[in-house]
């Protein structure tokens, strides 16, 4: 078979080309994407492996691998080297004697000690050592040799992209160290998902909940769940319409920091909120997604794709002003905002490009603060630098975007929930421009979403108490 000369061969050693005494080696250095890797593929989550504050704790002292990686390169190294394809694993025998930390490299040797010419076997000793030369594992392995010659291209191993929600969601917790939990009136929390969501919430010091909707419905779901309702306030009401009401005046009269959605439509609750004049900015209200999305390298926010369904270009202003406003809060100083349309050329036949060309244009006369804006923007361009490159645009924004603003709603719940199940990204959501930010998610997600939403609205509540002190708190 004729191969491209650029293509790298591996070549297997038959039984009778295998003589005692007969060595190879590998050498591999330890990372943390390959204890994620192999606790992804194994299902071993160990907190030794991966949880650093226990394993600093732990007898180990560290993160350690786990033991079955340096065994796994055993492995490796009779599959692919020596004696290579074809060779079947007849029996191995470990000895584990030190823990491989993060940095550690190992070297792999296999030595052969007996041949079985009756069976096609072999015994090799098997040992591993890490940088200082100690041992790490050592062992006996009995293979069943190849008796055909295999010279093959080399596979390249599949690629896998970890992505750790539960650190991402350590990570956005640990924005929150140190504040106080406020009240919040939960509207409506009539299923499972939203009464949990807000009970976890409170478990995590984010909110003191104040329950509003019909009690019997509320105690009915809290025990059909197996949720705890000890010490949390209820303020019972007949339907989700009275309950807006209720946790709308609940805010306008300072008794709350913050309001979560819960069983009802958005709507109801967002003209609740409208009804109470003192609870307007005079800025639009809008919604914003906060994203960890597992192939982009930070948190990526969307707006609006919740709440205003076709916003002109003075309510887009308003919409990415709170978005960079919000973002500011999450610790991006200088928030980078891509303007989306389906091209990155000013068209004159798509009205989103002309709105995107204005607002770069009312951001550069100080009309939009506090961001860098670029736009018009296709989505690869906003996300990607090898896109922009591609199509030549020059652009601070480009591969950069801290905040995505899409054209309008359709456009940008689609994005939305492509981000979350179609790419693996975990969301979570909040309405801003009121007095008091709203927690909102959809009826679909689920408790650690509502937590996380709870946390962002945690974080604007907090910072709106730097300007102005709450009775709420």
């Amino acid at each position: 078979m004729d191969m491209p000369m650029d293509i790298e061969l591996i070549e297997n050693h038959t039984f009778e080309e295998i003589k005692l005494g007969q060595s190879a080696r590998l050498i591999r250095a330890l990372t943390l994407k390959d204890i994620q890797g192999f606790a992804a593929v194994s299902g071993d989550t160990n907190p030794a492996h991966l949880d650093a504050a226990y394993a600093n704790e732990a007898l180990l002292h560290g993160v350690v691998a786990h033991g079955m990686w340096s065994a796994a390169l055993i492995s490796a190294l009779l599959g692919t080297q020596f004696p290579g394809p074809g060779t079947i694993y007849r029996d191995q025998v470990l000895h584990f004697v030190k823990p491989v930390h993060i940095g550690d490299t190992v070297t792999v040797t296999v030595l052969v000690t007996a041949l079985d010419a009756s069976q096609k076997t072999v015994d090799l000793d098997c040992l591993v050592i890490n940088q200082h030369g100690e041992r790490v594992l050592h062992g006996i392995a009995k293979v069943l040799a190849p008796t055909t010659k295999i010279r093959l291209p080399r596979v390249e191993a599949p690629q896998i992209q970890l992505f750790d929600p539960q650190s991402r969601f350590k990570d956005l917790l640990a924005l929150s160290k140190g504040m106080q939990p406020v009240r919040c009136a939960v509207v409506h929390p009539c299923d499972e998902g939203s009464l949990s969501g807000a009970i976890d919430a409170a478990r995590y010091g984010l909110i003191i909940p104040v329950l509003i909707g019909p009690e019997v419905r509320i105690r009915h779901v809290a025990a059909e769940a197996g949720i705890d309702l000890t010490g949390v306030e209820i303020i019972s009401q007949p339907h989700s319409h009275a309950a807006a009401e209720c946790a709308a005046e609940l805010a306008a009269t300072d008794k709350v920091a913050m309001l979560m959605k819960g069983s009802l439509h958005t709507d109801e609750l967002i003209l609740a909120v409208l009804a109470k004049p003192i609870l307007r900015t005079g800025r639009r209200m809008s919604h914003v997604f906060r994203f960890d999305v597992p192939l982009y390298h930070k948190p990526l926010l969307i707006t609006d794709a919740a709440l205003n369904i076709r916003p002109t270009l003075p309510e887009k202003v308003s919409i990415i002003q709170n978005a960079i406003d919000f973002a500011r809060i999450l610790g991006v100083t200088e928030p980078r905002v891509a303007i989306l349309s389906a091209v990155e050329m000013v068209n004159p036949s798509i009205p989103s490009t002309l709105d995107a060309a204005a607002l770069c244009k009312m951001a550069e006369r100080g009309q939009i603060t506090g961001g860098v804006l670029d736009g018009p923007l296709a989505f690869d361009n906003a996300v990607s630098l090898d896109a922009a490159r591609i199509k030549n645009i020059d652009s601070a924004v480009s591969g950069q975007a801290d905040i995505l603003a899409v054209p309008d709603l359709e456009s940008g719940n689609m994005l939305a929930k492509q981000l979350e199940y179609l790419a693996g990204a975990s969301g979570s959501g909040i309405v801003l421009g009121a007095r008091v930010p709203i927690a909102l998610t959809s009826r679909a997600d689920g408790p650690s979403n509502r937590v996380s939403s709870a946390l962002l609205a945690l974080l604007v509540a907090h910072n709106a108490r730097r300007d102005q002190p709450r009775a709420a708190w």
